[in-house]
């Protein structure tokens, strides 16, 4: 029961839509704006920087929350629960109708707090990628799929490796029109 009731509470958590809530909060509905998409990236496009700080940091820190709920109230493998319920939250939230976010901000916040040293070298692909290519939805995508690569090469428990490559496959999944965009060569540089 305690392992449902943090399961639940992780998603309510990864649910809340804090892209739409600050957009909304300067009168705009970020759904209708730019990508439509309600993370940071977005926010940053139509809003400004510090508002799509604001809402990346929010968004990380989800993440760690939630695997910190797992991890403190139950222990184990909990912590995997707790962070899969948040990046369905944040995906799925809801409180919209579930059309939420991309999970890459949320995800970020997950590996954190789960690996530190992964999560840095799959920020460190992100960096470098969107620095040569500056496509931020390419950065993303490739640091998603470095996850998995990156606990392999480490030796982490297999239930990591399969969360991972979980995550990956949800945040490719979301990624498609990106990657069409991409692919088609009508995807927004930074600096565009």
């Amino acid at each position: 029961m305690k392992i449902a009731l943090l399961v639940v509470i992780s998603y309510l958590i990864g649910s809340i839509p804090f892209g739409f809530l600050l957009a909304r909060a300067k009168g705009v509905d970020i759904r209708k704006q730019g990508s439509g998409n309600i993370g940071a990236t977005n926010v940053w496009r139509n809003i400004g920087l510090l508002a799509g700080l604001l809402v990346l940091v929010l968004d990380v820190l989800k993440g760690v929350v939630c695997v910190l709920l797992g991890c403190l109230f139950a222990g184990g493998d909990v912590q995997l629960l707790t962070a899969m319920a948040a990046l369905a939250g944040h995906s799925w939230p809801v409180f919209l109708r579930f059309k939420g976010g991309k999970i890459v901000a949320t995800t970020l916040g997950v590996f954190l707090a789960l690996d530190p040293l992964v999560t840095g070298l799959a920020a460190l692909v992100w960096l470098v990628i969107v620095a040569l290519f500056r496509f931020i939805s390419l950065g993303s995508i490739l640091a998603m799929i470095s996850l998995p690569v990156f606990m392999l090469i480490f030796s982490r428990p297999w239930e990591k490796v399969l969360f991972s490559v979980i995550v990956a496959g949800i945040a490719i999944f979301k990624h498609l029109p990106n990657i069409k965009r991409l692919l088609s060569g009508t995807e927004i540089k930074i600096g565009r």
